[in-house]
């Protein structure tokens, strides 16, 4: 089944499409929507029977958002659908959904990464298509999904490149460097030494040392990037449990404290399995 992004302004944007004076998608449809899904636990209408549509699909997606964001992805994508399958992307229908609210519909999808055209078709914006502001915006989209752990931000459609290798193009592009000819090691150094950060000698090395397999290798670079955020942090002298000190930039902090993020889920991830 498809997904889509969920947030809080993609919450909004799709109950919105659910007007009590439409009576297209029905009640029914909407229930049958949310049990497909496995979310019928969030629906308003359990406790208050009167509940409209729009507060259904609203109370529903925000329970997703909280306590099982895949399924909401894929019940936003179904949602759409299901106004689609009503003819409310066609302004000639009798429940056609009205500018405006298609207009916020659209600008939501598209700050997610996403573009919802005037047909009603929901699909990850095409990268390719896009440069400058609005490709450096676009990026920043999926990197949302990415720390939110969307498998499809991984992954950049319209490019068939990964979402670093896309990033990494970019940089280079804006700083007006070349990247042809470049393979995936070339390029993101390139692109460290573009924003001027040089990546030592002695970590492209360390690189080639490394084990041969992916998965290993992986699990290798997770320690290594351990082993030096908890060096940066002593190296300040702030000590366990304390945050950085102003020495370390807010870029820098960031990026650590996701770094840590990352192993600590990928640790404990691996615990229960």
């Amino acid at each position: 089944m498809a997904t889509a992004p969920l947030s809080d302004p993609v919450v909004a944007a799709v109950a919105d499409l659910f007007h009590a004076d439409r009576w297209q998608p029905s009640h029914d449809d909407l229930t049958i929507q949310f049990k497909r899904a496995g979310l019928s636990v969030g629906d308003p209408r359990n406790t208050y029977a009167m509940t409209g549509k729009r507060k259904r699909v609203r109370g529903v997606l925000l329970y997703a958002l909280d306590h099982h964001e895949p399924a909401g992805q894929k019940l936003v994508a179904s949602l759409v659908g299901l106004v689609k399958g009503a003819g409310g992307f066609r302004p000639a229908s009798e429940f056609y959904v009205g500018e405006e609210t298609l207009a916020n519909a659209r600008d939501a999808f598209k700050a997610e990464g996403f573009e919802l055209d005037l047909d009603g078709n929901l699909r990850p914006r095409l990268l390719e298509n896009l440069s400058g502001d609005e490709l450096t915006e676009a990026l920043f989209a999926y990197v949302r999904r990415a720390r939110k752990g969307a498998p499809d931000a991984a992954l950049v459609t319209g490019t068939g490149k990964d979402l670093l290798e896309a990033t990494a193009r970019h940089v280079l592009v804006e700083k007006g460097r070349d990247y042809s000819g470049l393979d995936f090691p070339g390029t993101l150094y390139q692109a460290f030494l573009a924003v001027g950060l040089t990546p030592s000698p002695g970590s492209v090395k360390a690189m080639g040392a490394l084990s041969s397999d992916a998965r290993e290798k992986l699990v290798d670079a997770l320690y290594v990037a351990g082993c030096a955020v908890n060096t940066l942090r002593n190296k300040q002298g702030v000590g366990h449990g304390h945050p950085f000190v102003t020495s370390v930039t807010e870029e820098e902090s960031r990026a650590a404290v996701e770094v840590m993020g990352t192993i600590s889920e990928f640790l404990l991830n691996e615990a229960s399995r």
